[in-house]
């Protein structure tokens, strides 16, 4: 009588693709926070409005951060994108990659564990990254009133030519 194969279970998928995390690791690392919070000072620096912070570490696999803000202009989202892209740059950490740069309406920059939205406000609430997100908490920041958009200012588009 032959004695069958004890076969090891197959190894757990790897999580977010990086070979030398845990599941743990994935789940209570902080990995790229710290960039995203020095990206949304660099952010209110320049003027930006509604920062939200995003957790999505249980919720994705290619980050774990997403920062969302948005400029009252084109070139004000130009201007935060640039802002942040070249700070972050003197401080050791360069974008895996940029999109949307020099469009006015929306960039994004990828550091890998964290991305940064740049919206122009009405481009922000058509697209509703939030909504998308909705399921990941918030991580607690400071917002100034002077980068809160009260309710009754709402994005007029007659004004833009």
């Amino acid at each position: 009588m032959t004695k069958a194969k004890k076969h090891a279970p197959p190894a757990p998928p790897t999580p977010r693709g990086r070979a030398n995390e845990t599941p743990d690791a994935t789940q209570t690392s902080t990995e790229g926070l710290d960039g995203a919070m020095r990206a949304l000072a660099i952010a209110l620096d320049k003027k930006a409005l509604e920062p939200i912070l995003l957790d999505v570490r249980q919720l994705c696999s290619f980050c774990n951060y997403q920062l969302v803000i948005s400029g009252r202009s084109d070139r004000q989202v130009d201007a935060i994108a640039d802002g942040i892209e070249l700070a972050l740059k003197q401080e050791g950490l360069r974008p895996i990659s940029s999109e949307g740069a020099r469009s006015g309406q929306w960039a994004l920059i990828d550091y890998g564990d964290f991305v940064v939205h740049v919206f122009l406000h009405s481009a922000r609430e058509h697209y509703d990254l939030e909504g998308l997100w909705n399921d990941a908490p918030r991580v607690p920041i400071d917002v100034p009133p002077d980068a809160r958009v009260p309710a009754d200012d709402q994005y007029d588009a007659s004004f833009v030519s």
